[in-house]
């Protein structure tokens, strides 16, 4: 075939026309379920922000209840939205039928309570360096979580109090984190190293997953852990320092847990800084931060990809 034919066929208008139409694809015509399908993939912000603006069809989708069973906020430091508020808003889309909620970095004592109120399904909650949750706040609403089976509490500034009440109040409770960045006992009786420990013991006996990164149990800890909670599958004690993985209670260990992560582990995949950082002046006269301090460092020092976009919260209410 001459090379000018060849060229001519390959620009035949109905060749020209299907690439045409494949580059003019209206997404709108795709059926609601695989639209609905899409916009879960986002996040909370991503959708009340930049997706339900984009049409009439999405901002309706949006509105759905079933589209807010899951709300995952997460304050980068970069982000110039007041995110309790958004947070509450997409509460009210779920009209009570919320089941997992993530929070990071944000929300305190009376956030908690609304979640706690307006989410009587709730599944599972996860409350990461809410460090203006207080124990007393949490005890207040616990009674409200008797559905819950997972529950993390990474970085808060929380007590053994706050175990014993959950773990009361959520008979259900198969998951649990509680997860600190390590700092030395010196001073610390082990009664004292133990009592968290010995509270989830107590507390929470259909436990599958663990994970205790840098808390300071002891090996008495761990065997109150283990006696206290049989069902366990998966055991994280990176960073647990005080633990010893020896002998009959390292041999113990290995044959029930299936999933055991050991002290000196590395804790790459965590993504928060697990080591406590000292200032440049600091002496041992000076002892530790404080835990609001601690949480700046750690959030200052996390692992974080900032979002694409940085604009004004604007106005993501269209009811």
């Amino acid at each position: 075939m001459p090379p000018d034919r060849a060229w001519k066929k390959m620009k035949s208008p109905s060749s020209s026309s299907a690439s045409s139409s494949e580059e003019c694809r209206n997404w709108l015509e795709l059926p609601r379920d695989v639209t609905v399908s899409i916009l879960q993939r986002l996040g909370t912000i991503e959708i009340l922000e930049t997706a339900q603006k984009v049409c009439l069809l999405w901002r309706n989708i949006s509105k759905d209840p079933s589209m807010w069973n899951s709300i995952d906020i997460r304050n980068l430091g970069v982000m110039d939205y007041d995110l309790e508020k958004m947070c509450i808003h997409a509460i009210d889309r779920s009209c009570g039928h919320l089941q997992d909620i993530h929070i990071e970095n944000f929300g305190a004592d009376n956030l908690l309570a609304y979640i706690t109120q307006s989410s009587s399904q709730l599944r599972r909650l996860h409350l990461v360096c809410c460090c203006c949750i207080s124990d007393e706040g949490l005890s207040k609403v616990a009674a409200k979580l008797s559905l819950l089976e997972e529950l993390d509490m990474t970085l808060c500034s929380l007590s053994k109090e706050s175990l014993e009440v959950v773990g009361r109040c959520c008979p259900l409770l198969k998951s649990f984190k509680w997860n600190q960045p390590w700092h030395a006992t010196d001073g610390l009786s082990q009664t004292e190293c133990d009592e968290e420990a010995v509270a989830i013991a107590k507390n929470m006996p259909e436990l599958r997953h663990l994970q205790l990164i840098g808390n300071q149990l002891s090996n008495d800890g761990l065997q109150a852990i283990l006696d206290g909670c049989p069902h366990l599958k998966s055991l994280d004690l990176r960073k647990c320092f005080n633990v010893t993985l020896s002998g009959n209670l390292g041999r113990i260990c290995a044959e029930r847990i299936k999933n055991l992560r050991h002290p000196d582990d590395s804790t790459d995949d965590f993504g928060f800084v697990t080591d406590i950082v000292y200032p440049l002046d600091y002496t041992e006269d000076d002892g530790f931060f404080d835990d609001l301090m601690m949480m700046d460092l750690l959030m200052m020092t996390r692992t974080m990809i900032p979002p694409t976009y940085i604009n004004d919260l604007g106005d993501f209410y269209f009811d």
